[in-house]
């Protein structure tokens, strides 16, 4: 059996960008209908000396219900105005209160410019929440040199379940003050069986200065 080589430019895969591509016994040896995932764009928010940001469900073209089963917001150069915490919290009324009860836990590794203090930690009862209502901190301790930033994700599980919790799951890296890079992992779940239909963000003092999160659905 002769082999034939493929043109690079002979396969249109565009129509089906969002799908799984395979093989068949097809002339063009392409099968477009395998099951995939996708990440499909939602809002995109900016700050600028901004006290919040906010993900309301119906407001501002914001989708936040059971469209999808997982939510995912990603953070680019989160700069702040006052040495403080990039943080968050939930809400089960459209955004009229951030008060879900929260049980999480957070560790971060870090290592200082100078290749001092490098470590791996674990503060019980520092940075996480035991039944609390409180915003959760995602990263700690930001800095606000010009160049400092924060950037990472949070990851939402079914929000809109009238069953179980809502779990979620963050990783951040941070540019902190005294000048050390710090990547923090946060998890735990909104001890609600309410649908999750905002969330918002904000610094634990002062604004975020600058930055964008941008939410997606993932199929």
């Amino acid at each position: 059996m002769a082999l034939n080589k493929l043109k690079f430019n002979s396969l249109n895969v565009t129509p089906t960008a969002g799908k799984t591509v395979g093989f068949n016994s097809n002339a063009n040896g392409l099968e477009a209908t395998l099951s995939g995932g996708s990440m499909v764009f939602i809002k995109k928010l900016t700050a600028s000396s901004s006290a919040t940001l906010s993900f309301v469900d119906g407001s501002s073209d914001v989708v936040l219900d059971n469209t999808y089963k997982e939510y995912m917001f990603i953070f680019k150069d989160i700069h702040t105005s006052a040495d403080a915490a990039f943080s968050f919290n939930l809400s089960a009324d459209t955004g009229s209160n951030y008060n879900v009860t929260k049980t999480t836990t957070i560790f971060r590794a870090r290592h200082r410019e100078d290749g001092s203090n490098g470590a791996l930690t674990y503060d019980p009862g520092g940075d996480d929440i035991a039944q609390g209502t409180g915003f959760q901190n995602i990263a700690t301790v930001m800095g606000t040199d010009n160049d400092q930033s924060a950037a990472g994700f949070l990851h939402l599980f079914n929000p809109s379940s009238t069953t179980f919790v809502k779990h979620f799951l963050a990783t951040m890296n941070t540019y902190r003050s005294s000048d050390y890079s710090a990547e923090e992992f946060t998890a735990g779940y909104g001890n609600t069986t309410s649908s999750i239909d905002a969330v918002q963000f904000k610094m634990s003092t002062g604004n975020i200065d600058a930055g964008t999160i941008t939410l997606y659905g993932i199929n």
